[in-house]
């Protein structure tokens, strides 16, 4: 593993402990998802390329985000970008307890391309 990578990955974990909901963006092919499915790889792994996978997203979000309870990775998220309203109003109805921040209840990571490279937002 890169010395770069096993950076991200302590940030990486470190944000989610922190939020219920992370984020990383970047360029194309560099990494992003290696690095989500690397770090976090107990949690369910979803491409919204899947056009079955993005339909179910677009029509039926509740129930696309109710399969995931242990959390999960939702790779080209901005194929289905109004899944992001959903699960910011599933986080606030719920949030995490301060105490139950320690890294065991993640619920959803965000892997996503932009011409930025970054790791933030929410877990």
């Amino acid at each position: 593993m890169s010395l770069l990578k096993r950076t991200l990955s302590g940030k990486l974990v470190a944000l989610s402990r922190q939020f219920p909901v992370v984020s990383v963006t970047g360029p194309r092919q560099s990494g992003k998802t290696t690095l989500a499915r690397m770090v976090f790889q107990h949690h369910d792994y979803v491409s919204l390329e899947d056009p079955d996978e993005r339909e179910f997203a677009l029509t039926d979000p509740r129930g696309f985000l109710r399969r995931f309870s242990e959390g999960v990775i939702l790779d080209e998220i901005q194929r289905a970008p109004r899944l992001l309203s959903y699960i910011q109003g599933m986080v606030d109805k719920n949030p995490l307890p301060d105490g139950a921040r320690g890294g065991c209840r993640h619920r959803y990571r965000e892997k996503s391309c932009s011409r930025r490279d970054q790791i933030g937002g929410n877990h």
